[in-house]
C-alpha cells in the first residue's frame, strides 16, 4: 500500500512539475492597450456549436487498406455560430490537416463566430486521424468537392432547418485550412474544374503549394492570404509559401511568422505541449512513419497536369531538412493566425469602407508592429496582359 501511495505521489509531482513548467512558458500576448490585444478579445456574440452527421450520397469513398470503401462520403461536422444575431452572416468552411480532425478549427472558429461568422468544419473521410484503413494523402483530391458539399448544405437550409438565426450572405463565403487543408482550400478556390465560384476569399495556413503553377491562380479573381512559418519542418517554407508572390496572378498577401513551426498553428499543440520546444518534432515522428508506408506515386495526379495548373510535387519527404530545437510558441502562433484570419476576411467583406480600410491597415501595419516576428507582404494584382503589337515586316535590302 505504501508503494502504491509512493507511485501516486511521484506521478502527482511529475504532473504538477509539467504543469508548472507549462505555465512558466506561457508566451506573452500583445501588449495591453494595443490594437491586437483589443482584437483578440471575444466579440459581442455568445457562441453556440452544433454537431452534425452529414453524408454526401452522390459520391463514394474509395477502398483503403482493410476498408472496402463506401457508397457515400461521411462528413461528420461541427458548426459554430453566433447565438443571437439576426444578421446575414459570412460563412467560412475550415479544412483540417492530414491526420487531424475538425476539432483543429475550434480556436479559430470560436473567435470568428463571436464576431458574427458562421463556421463549419468536417472530418474528411480518409485524411482524418481516425480514417478507416488509416489516413491517406491521396484522398485530398476529393476534398474540394467535400467543401462545396458543406457550402451546399449550410446555404441550402430553410429558415426552419437552420440552427442559427439569420441567414448566410451568399456574397461572403470563404474557405480556410491548415496544411493539407490549406492545399484543399487552394484547389477549391482556383482549380479550373473543381473551384467553387461562391468562394470570394481564401486563406491557406502552412498549406503545401509547390505543386501549383502560376496559371492555376489565374482562374479566379479571389483575394488569397498565405500564412506560414519560416521554420516549418513539414512544408518547406522556401519552396512553398515564399514563392507565392511570384505565382499569384491577381494579388493576395503572404504573412510570415519568423521561427514559426508547422504544427504550431494547430490548437492541439498549445498548453502542455510547450515543454517540447518545437511541436514539429513530434509531428515529424508521426507523419514520417505514416508516409513511408504509402505508395511513392504522385498523390495529386487526378487533379491534372500543367494544363490544369498542376505541377509534379517535390519528391522530398516532410522533415527532410531536420527540425529546429526551438520554435515560436504555438500559443503565440495561434494568436497571430486568429487575428490575421478575421482581419483578412474583414478586409475583403466589410461593407463599410472605413471598416475595410481599418482591417487592411491592421493586417499590413499594426499586426507586424504588435508582433515583431510577423512580416507582411502584399502582392499587387497583375494588370491584364495585352497582346504584343505586331512587328513591322523587315525592310527590303
Amino acid at each position: 500500500m505504501r508503494f502504491v501511495k509512493g507511485i501516486a505521489a511521484a506521478l502527482l509531482l511529475v504532473a504538477v512539475g509539467a504543469l508548472s513548467l507549462s505555465c512558466a512558458m506561457v508566451p506573452a500576448g500583445p501588449a495591453r492597450g494595443t490594437a491586437s490585444a483589443d482584437r483578440l478579445r471575444p466579440g459581442p456574440y455568445a457562441v453556440r456549436r452544433v454537431e452534425l452527421e452529414l453524408s454526401d450520397g452522390t459520391r463514394p469513398t474509395r477502398a483503403n487498406g482493410s476498408f472496402p470503401g463506401a457508397p457515400s462520403r461521411a462528413l461528420p461536422a461541427t458548426l459554430w455560430f453566433p447565438k443571437s444575431s439576426d444578421a446575414a452572416h459570412p460563412l467560412v468552411v475550415y479544412s483540417h490537416g492530414y491526420m487531424s480532425t475538425r476539432s483543429e478549427a475550434e480556436r479559430y472558429a470560436e473567435h470568428l463566430a463571436s464576431y458574427g461568422f458562421v463556421v463549419i468544419a468536417a472530418d474528411f473521410p480518409l485524411t482524418n486521424a481516425h480514417a478507416p484503413g488509416g489516413p491517406i494523402v491521396a484522398d485530398a483530391v476529393n476534398q474540394p468537392r467535400d467543401v462545396s458539399f458543406l457550402i451546399d448544405t449550410v446555404t441550402g437550409w430553410s429558415a426552419g432547418e437552420r440552427p442559427f438565426r439569420g441567414e448566410i450572405d451568399p456574397s461572403r463565403i470563404g474557405a480556410a485550412g491548415l496544411s493539407l487543408g490549406g492545399f484543399t482550400t487552394t484547389v477549391v478556390t482556383f482549380h479550373p474544374t473543381l473551384r467553387d465560384p461562391r468562394i470570394s476569399a481564401a486563406v491557406s495556413i502552412a498549406g503545401p503549394s509547390a505543386m501549383f503553377a502560376s496559371s492555376l491562380f489565374a482562374n479566379a479573381h479571389v483575394p488569397f492570404l498565405m500564412i506560414a512559418g519560416d521554420a516549418d519542418a513539414l512544408v518547406d517554407y522556401a519552396t512553398n509559401a515564399a514563392t507565392m508572390p511570384t505565382r499569384l496572378a491577381y494579388g493576395g498577401a503572404l504573412l510570415t511568422l519568423h521561427d514559426g513551426s508547422h504544427a504550431g498553428f494547430a490548437p492541439q499543440t498549445a498548453g502542455v505541449m510547450r515543454i517540447f520546444g518545437n511541436p514539429d518534432r513530434i509531428a515529424c515522428c508521426v507523419i514520417e512513419r505514416r508516409l513511408r508506408e504509402l505508395p511513392k506515386e504522385n498523390p495529386f495526379a487526378d487533379l491534372g497536369g500543367e494544363e490544369q495548373g498542376m505541377l509534379s510535387p517535390p519528391v522530398r519527404l516532410p522533415c527532410a531538412n531536420g527540425v529546429a530545437p526551438e520554435a515560436l510558441a504555438a500559443d503565440r502562433q495561434q494568436m497571430i493566425a486568429t487575428l490575421a484570419l478575421r482581419a483578412f476576411f474583414d478586409s475583403v467583406w466589410a461593407s463599410d469602407e472605413r471598416e475595410h480600410a481599418a482591417a487592411a491597415r491592421f493586417l499590413a501595419e499594426t499586426l507586424p508592429r504588435d508582433f515583431p516576428e510577423v512580416s507582411y507582404r502584399a502582392i499587387a494584382p497583375q494588370p491584364p496582359r495585352e497582346a504584343e503589337p505586331a512587328k513591322p515586316p523587315d525592310s527590303a535590302p
